[in-house]
């Protein structure tokens, strides 16, 4: 039996083909689960400042991730995992909904007519054409970018980073934290070093142990308690979206912001992953790029259904990514891996952030290979390229770095006299880039 459900597997993702085993992607898929399973209950606890259930959110969290990141590995057969987006939820919070003081039944039915207008520019092959259009030079660079995102979360989430009032950010000493993720990061690095399978996985799993010497989760504690490992869910939240008052001119500008950021978030996700995997076409974009995008609609249309808002690609799947998964199993995996805690979730507290900082601190070193591509020597090229790359992690926003990449590419190629080598589609991208700008 277990013969014959390997060789469906491999018959369906082409598992030899895409040079990768059945072990492979299994590991890799709950790889990139732990990197991402913090927003299970993260994302909660910001969106419930919204005025939204904490459990409700938790609940629609998990069904989100599972559905659209199942759909991404049956699907788009890309090992992608989708999940309600950190950043548009913070937007969805404290500027929609804080700011703004629009309620969250409208704000949950602007995320819905996002996924409408997402789902028709992907059937239409519009987010395909602006995929097309990014230079390569900003490819490699919005790829950099995002291992320098990617690696400021890892060394924040460590306390290596943390917040000062004269120079924004500064050195947080040498903590017990500190100590220990570079601990986790020297061992992750010796066992990727030794070709070790699962040696994020392991490195993630070591770090978490050498972090209950700080404080023991609360399980340890009380472990007579069901009550610390259970809990039933939440369904309050589905379908309480606000469709009729959330389309209008009045939330023009707000349903105009939410398709912005996930749009080029999930662009970027995309081209990062496929720079990092080497997973392209023939034509040297991301591979099954038509039907990852759909997916990526879908999510975003079923987030507001479901009560959170936009779902969108995660980066942190270059964890699994790096560990060696190549297909769509890596996503179905990962999928599955999400159910459980629908009835869990209190362990995932245990998965502390410090957990997996050293493994997001390695992926951000391997996903800067791609800057030795980047042409530095034409200053139309290498400029725009340098902005994207440093403005990714120092605006703490993929969608800011791209922007200023995808402006300043332009108005140099025009001053430079090199107009045309302008994509076509890059015009484009650019009204969308100024719209953003000036719509907010």
């Amino acid at each position: 039996m277990t013969n014959t459900w390997g060789k469906m597997m491999e018959n369906f993702f082409k598992l030899k083909e895409n040079n990768t085993t059945l072990k492979t992607e299994v590991i890799a898929g709950l790889t990139t689960f732990l990197a991402t399973a913090y927003i299970i209950v993260v994302n909660p606890s910001i969106l419930s400042i919204a005025g939204l259930s904490y459990s409700g959110v938790l609940t629609a969290t998990i069904l989100v991730s599972f559905f659209s990141t199942l759909a991404m590995g049956l699907y788009a057969k890309n090992p992608i995992v989708l999940a309600p987006g950190m950043g548009i939820n913070a937007f969805f919070t404290f500027s929609v909904v804080k700011g703004m003081g629009i309620a969250p039944e409208v704000a949950l039915g602007a995320i819905f007519w996002s996924g409408i207008i997402f789902f028709i520019m992907s059937i239409f092959n519009i987010r395909v054409l602006l995929s097309k259009a990014i230079p390569t030079n900003l490819r490699y660079s919005i790829s950099c970018g995002i291992g320098l995102f990617i690696t400021l979360i890892g060394l924040v989430n460590a306390g290596v980073i943390v917040k000062h009032p004269a120079t924004l950010i500064t050195s947080g000493g040498f903590s017990h934290s500190v100590w220990i993720f570079f601990l986790g990061l020297l061992l992750t690095s010796f066992l990727f070093f030794k070709k070790v399978n699962g040696a994020l996985l392991l490195g993630i799993a070591a770090t978490a142990l050498m972090s209950f010497t700080i404080k023991l989760p609360p399980q340890f504690l009380n472990i007579t308690s069901a009550s610390s490992y259970f809990s039933i869910p939440d369904f309050s939240l589905i379908g309480i979206l606000d469709i009729k008052n959330s389309i209008g001119l009045g939330m023009a500008h707000v349903v105009f912001s939410l398709v912005f950021t996930d749009l080029f978030d999930s662009l970027s996700t995309f081209v990062a992953v496929s720079e990092a995997g080497n997973l392209k076409d023939e034509n040297g974009d991301p591979k099954n790029l038509k039907k990852s995008l759909l997916v990526d609609s879908f999510a975003t249309l079923i987030s507001g259904f479901f009560g959170t808002s936009s779902a969108t690609s995660y980066i942190e799947s270059a964890a699994g990514i790096e560990q060696g998964g190549r297909t769509g199993l890596v996503a179905v995996v990962c999928a599955t891996l999400f159910l459980p805690f629908l009835f869990l979730s209190p362990l995932l507290s245990m998965l502390t952030p410090l957990a997996t900082a050293p493994a997001l601190v390695l992926v951000g070193f391997l996903m800067m290979s791609s800057v030795s591509k980047i042409d530095f020597s034409d200053i139309s090229e290498g400029v725009p390229a340098f902005l994207s790359m440093i403005l990714i992690p120092l605006s703490y926003s993929i969608s800011q770095g791209i922007i200023w990449g995808f402006l300043s590419y332009t108005i140099l190629k025009v001053l430079t006299g090199k107009a045309k080598e302008i994509h076509v589609g890059l015009y484009i991208v650019d009204a969308l880039c100024l719209m953003s700008i000036f719509l907010k």
